[in-house]
């Protein structure tokens, strides 16, 4: 994630290394399951027999940072009335295991590069209120790694760690390691009970270090240096753990000068100790990425199903080098769309605690091509393990909080559907769509579509429009048997893409009711509505 501490060169990617579809950099995009149709039929094709891979629940993961008000005042409020003995937020709570987020990345982002995780931990008294050089803000230390613990533990979901490489040492990395996941008799374990937390945490999966190819990140550094530390960190750690799930630094995204090639240097030195690579991605409706355009916007999705096969090439390239018998995996843990708060003051935190930063509203639009991530994501599960939605609560976030409560952003529900309705397997769906055409993409379906099965038969179908003006009929044929009566029909749509949800007007975008549609003789006749992401899930 970008901060404040290079905010030119922040400038500079802004207005032209993310403009790279624009410049038609990506090629022409059909995904792989999609063919042109003709006519104003769509069709999709669904077989049970035909799946892609299991649906790692990690797929829809997400990621709190201490920035701005993501931590404090975001799930972690001790003066509210709203917030248990603990401190923690009641309401966020309860929504969180709702949501049921399967994974959180914490504490960072660009803050864990210069963050001593021994500043928070033990008495809080003791702990000391730091300069956070990522967003320039002050840090107090309230809320440090056993308060994260306890938090995930409340909420019901997990960690993923993220480890300073900026700053920090291959040695300070196994110590903390130690501290989580050792039991008792070692130094850092020992310090842990000596501060009230007598069993292990068992942290499993790892991200050493974040974003370390980029200029703004503390600690920056090349390729090869990173990927050395990483194979030196990851000895240290596996040491200390031999069960750990270790996450490389890949690339920040294809608006880098050395996309790919940082993949492909950094995984030359620790291919064999580690077991999966980190992909961030942020989308912007920018004069510069899609020249304003919505219909272009909304197909956005495809690059970053371009971006994921890209990296993955040159994965299997390293591991076909190397003659390793491994296949790592993707840790997309950073993605969701952001550009409206991402210079000057909203990267600045001018010294405050907890100041305002990144807090993005979101639209219509936007909740649109995030289902068409969600797709994206689950169309690659065969190789994405763990996605993390940037973030989670108050920046660039589906919640957001005030001292009376929260409300959800228009996001917050694309998201949600994959967490309630993607279950089982992800389907290898086919779809005739008629297609528009897009500046430096090429010819793009209107219709995107993902399916899940269940293992009781349960199938899910996430289907987004991207035809701005019209509805589409859609025939579905069940190339193996006929689902059973629906069990839910849900769609987000409207007439205004510009519309938001505030505390004032928290429904404004919200999921209404999709028309049932029946089954007869192996096919299902619905229509979606223009400019709509929909969810269909079928019993047995």
């Amino acid at each position: 994630m970008f901060s404040g501490r290079r905010r030119d060169f922040l400038r500079q990617i802004s207005t032209a290394g993310l403009a790279l579809s624009a410049k038609g950099l990506f090629g022409p995009l059909l995904n792989a399951q999609t063919v042109a149709g003709d006519g104003d039929m769509s069709r999709i094709y669904v077989d049970s027999r035909r799946l892609i891979a299991p649906l790692d629940r990690n797929l829809f993961g997400s990621f709190l940072e201490h920035l701005g008000r993501a931590i404090y005042e975001g799930v972690y409020d001790p003066g509210s009335s709203l917030s248990d003995a603990n401190g923690f937020r009641t309401d966020v709570m309860d929504q969180v295991k709702k949501l049921g987020v399967p994974l959180v990345r914490y504490p960072g982002g660009n803050f864990v590069s210069g963050y001593n995780w021994l500043d928070g931990v033990g008495p809080k008294q003791d702990r000391p209120m730091v300069l956070d050089k990522a967003w320039n803000t002050l840090e107090s230390n309230q809320f440090g790694t056993n308060e994260f613990m306890s938090w995930c533990k409340a909420v019901g979901t997990k960690p993923l760690m993220g480890l300073n490489f900026g700053t920090g040492t291959s040695e300070q990395a196994a110590a903390l390691v130690e501290y989580c996941n050792v039991e008792k008799g070692t130094k850092w374990s020992d310090l842990r009970r000596k501060h009230g937390y007598p069993d292990p945490y068992h942290v499993e999966h790892w991200c050493l270090g974040n974003e370390m190819d980029g200029p703004w990140q503390i600690g920056h550094m090349t390729a090869t240096e990173y990927g050395m530390k990483a194979e030196d960190a990851a000895l240290q750690m596996r040491a200390v753990d031999p069960s750990l799930k270790l996450i490389a630094c890949g690339s920040s995204g294809p608006q880098m000068p050395t996309y790919l090639e940082w993949d492909r240097e950094v995984l030359e030195q620790c291919y064999q100790y580690v077991d999966g690579l980190s992909m961030h991605r942020y989308f912007g409706n920018t004069q510069e990425e899609t020249g304003g355009d919505s219909s272009k916007f909304v197909a956005l999705n495809l690059t970053m199903d371009r971006q994921i096969e890209e990296t993955l090439a040159v994965c299997d390239m390293v591991q076909g080098h190397q003659r390793s018998p491994k296949q790592l995996w993707l840790s997309f843990d950073e993605w969701n769309v952001w550009y409206r708060e991402r210079t000057g003051d909203a990267v600045d935190g001018h010294r405050q605690q907890a100041p305002h930063l990144l807090e993005e509203v979101y639209n219509l639009e936007d909740a649109l091509l995030v289902g068409g991530l969600v797709n994206s994501l689950l169309r690659h599960a065969d190789r994405v393990k763990i996605a993390c939605l940037a973030q989670l609560v108050n920046v660039i976030a589906p919640i957001m909080t005030n001292e009376k409560g929260l409300y959800l952003q228009t996001i917050y529900y694309p998201y949600s559907w994959g967490l309630q309705y993607a279950k089982g397997s992800v389907l290898n769906v086919m779809t005739e769509s008629p297609t528009y055409d897009v500046a430096g993409m090429g010819k793009v379906p209107y219709l995107d579509v993902v399916g899940t099965q269940a293992s009781d038969g349960t199938v899910a179908l996430f289907i987004l429009n991207r035809d701005l003006s019209k509805a589409h009929s859609i025939e579905i044929n069940w190339e193996g048997k006929a689902p059973g009566r629906v069990l839910a029909a849900q769609v987000l749509t409207g007439d205004d893409l510009k519309a938001v949800n505030s505390f004032a007007a928290p429904r404004k975008v919200a999921p209404q009711e999709l028309t049932k549609p029946t089954t007869s003789a192996g096919k299902t006749k619905l229509e979606v509505p223009a400019r709509s992401y929909s969810v269909i899930q079928w019993g047995t």
